[in-house]
């Protein structure tokens, strides 16, 4: 790429006089906004010609990483490939044209198809009844844990205000449960990273809202004692609220409505295919047992003699003011309907064939602090061989030059060189094992030339940047970079 000619920034390209675009006169009179409401100097926009702009954002996107393009074995994100019959689907004109306050029945299509991912989720779940609402995965803790602390209310048992939370929990969990109001405890992991069910005991009393739990837990091992856990809690008089994060695995293998779970949420966007990176679009759908389906937030999608209409409880908690990301809620229940009753149970066996197939091939020159089978991901300790000072994140670096998305690194804490590999369901065999061949060949460059790989990326157009400045001192703006 000529960087000269299509630099970093649209603005470095600007030249004034130019535009991009020739409107013909229409003749219609235009109403001019009060002197009050208008700028006192231009906005300062690039000026360009449009086949510089396409040139410029086409060439910027050929630097963009996706599941299209290359592996990404984000841990804990589950970022699988996504179907172009989804996004056909979601741009098909009646959903892609509807408005949010049409009236019910000019849109029974759009609402047939909330309802029925509605009770998709529920059977594959295990749960009651499901809302769509929230828009992402910290949406719907927030949404679980205001039904949980409904739920007390309603009983005048307004002394619960505790949920206990998991040391190697995602830090939404503890985050969601402050944001609602709630004292967040911890509890301790064993050494192979499942609760501590002992220290769980100590910690139950009449002030315990829920306890909040990833099953796989964040390492991506079985959280065998749910059982055991559940009876606790539910004895107690508190709830347990299941952190979808980690749900690929379990599709049809199990489900937390039959573990015991009370309230959960879905991250629609991981497990049920929608592009996400970036920080968006999201999707947080929340699950209830029966018993609970009164405190679900409104509005909500109802089906009665056929007819699909949109109930709006005014006593209902209310998260949002319509039905959540519809253009995600398509695509969910594409990937669904393409997969079917037969394949989508499939989905957690062959993310976890993927995963322990990767582990097993590289726990010889990869520390591996837990040792058994895990499930959709498993946490690697940096290089077994740190005597070289080649980091995780030297690891991370030089995968780039390779062609693969790093993994998540530095996450869980319980580690200090953590390196989380989730490679999901839908990758080859011939994908992994490039990529495994990869992690082998930086391992041994580790031990050969380790300045290779602390130097890393080599390839890219950005190479190593400096972490901690850019943190600590963020170019936000073209007058910084101009300056």
């Amino acid at each position: 790429m000529n960087n000269k000619l299509y630099g970093n920034l649209i603005f470095e390209l600007s030249h004034k006089g130019r535009r991009g675009y020739s409107l013909p006169d229409t003749g219609i009179a235009t109403h001019h906004l009060p002197e009050a409401l208008c700028r006192e100097s231009e906005a300062e926009l690039p000026e360009c010609d449009e086949l510089t702009v396409v040139r410029h954002y086409t060439n910027l996107s050929a630097n963009n990483f996706g599941v299209n393009n290359g592996f990404y074995p984000l841990g804990s994100c589950t970022m699988k490939y996504n179907p172009a019959i989804n996004e056909e689907m979601a741009a098909l004109p009646g959903f892609a044209n509807l408005h949010p306050l049409q009236p019910a029945d000019t849109c029974q299509g759009a609402l047939e198809v909330y309802y029925n991912l509605q009770r998709s989720l529920a059977a594959l779940t295990g749960l009651s009844e499901f809302t769509l609402n929230p828009f992402a995965g910290a949406h719907g803790e927030l949404t679980g844990l205001m039904i949980i602390r409904a739920y007390h209310q309603s009983r005048n048992d307004d002394k619960r205000v505790k949920v206990i939370v998991p040391d190697s929990a995602h830090g939404t969990n503890p985050a969601s449960a402050a944001v609602c109001g709630l004292e967040v405890v911890e509890v301790k992991s064993r050494a192979d990273g499942s609760v501590d069910v002992e220290d769980l005991r100590g910690l139950l009393d009449d002030g315990v809202a829920a306890m909040m739990m990833t099953n796989p837990n964040t390492l991506g091992m079985f959280e065998r004692d749910i059982p055991e856990i559940a009876r606790l809690v539910h004895e107690c008089g508190g709830l347990m609220y299941y952190d979808g994060a980690n749900l690929n695995p379990m599709l049809g293998v199990c489900r937390p409505g039959d573990m015991g779970f009370d309230v959960m949420h879905i991250n629609l966007h991981k497990t049920f295919s929608t592009p996400h990176g970036g920080g968006g679009p999201g999707s947080g759908p929340v699950g209830v047992r029966a018993g609970l389906e009164a405190f679900l937030p409104a509005p909500r999608v109802v089906c009665e003699d056929g007819t699909y209409r949109i109930e709006n409880d005014g006593e209902a908690i209310h998260i949002g003011a319509f039905l959540g990301n519809f253009a995600v809620i398509i695509r969910a229940y594409t990937y669904i309907l393409s997969l079917g009753h037969e394949n989508v149970r499939m989905v957690g066996p062959l993310a976890t064939l993927n995963a322990n197939y990767i582990k097993d091939s590289l726990k010889d020159l990869y520390k591996l602090p837990i040792e058994g089978r895990c499930k959709h991901e498993f946490v690697f300790d940096g290089l077994a061989d740190k005597s070289t000072g080649v980091t995780t994140m030297d690891v991370a670096k030089r995968l780039l030059d390779y062609g693969y998305h790093a993994p998540t690194i530095y996450f869980p804490l319980l580690f200090h060189e953590s390196l989380m590999i989730e490679p999901t369901e839908s990758e080859s065999i011939d994908t992994i094992d490039g990529f495994i061949e990869v992690m082998r060949r930086i391992a041994e460059e580790a031990a050969t030339d380790p300045e290779l790989v602390k130097s890393a990326p080599h390839s890219t157009p950005i190479g190593r940047v400096d972490d901690v400045l850019a943190a600590k001192r963020p170019t936000l703006t073209v007058k910084q970079i101009q300056s």
